[in-house]
């Protein structure tokens, strides 16, 4: 009976553990570092949604090597990846990146890929209506050969 208790204790503090890592990406491997941003993704606010997203995005295009992205992105947490997104952003555009130099601020970035993200969400009635809308210019087709 004595070993109960330590059992116990031993069982609940590993489950704490466990449970404090939920917000930060596992990056052993690409599997697991993808998994685990997608699911951090899914817990986040609506609204940090597309800047973290981004943020992942813009480290792994900067980072090529796999062994160098796995350990660059490891236990970080989304605000972590969102600053990392923020220095990337910066550091290009004040080198000249043509993409970059179109927006005056990483969150004017952020506005847009955030209306551009809401306009995917369409449902297909809206675009079936718009179609068969005979106001709608997208009636015509042509066809140049």
């Amino acid at each position: 009976m004595k070993k109960l208790p330590l059992i116990l204790l031993l069982a609940t503090s590993t489950m704490l553990m466990a449970c404090n890592n939920g917000q930060k990406i596992n990056g052993h491997t690409e599997k697991t570092a993808y998994r685990s941003v997608k699911m951090i993704k899914t817990r986040l606010p609506e609204e940090k949604r597309v800047e973290y997203e981004m943020s992942f995005w813009m480290v792994r295009d900067e980072k090529k090597d796999n062994a160098v992205f796995l350990k660059t992105i490891d236990e970080k947490t989304p605000d972590e990846i969102v600053a990392m997104g923020k220095e990337i952003y910066q550091k290009r555009k004040t080198e000249g990146a043509a993409e970059y130099q179109t927006y005056k601020s990483w969150e004017e970035m952020m506005a847009k890929y955030d209306r551009d993200r809401m306009g995917q969400g369409k449902v297909k009635s809206d675009i079936k209506e718009k179609i068969n809308d005979p106001k709608s210019g997208n009636r015509d087709v042509i066809y140049s050969m």
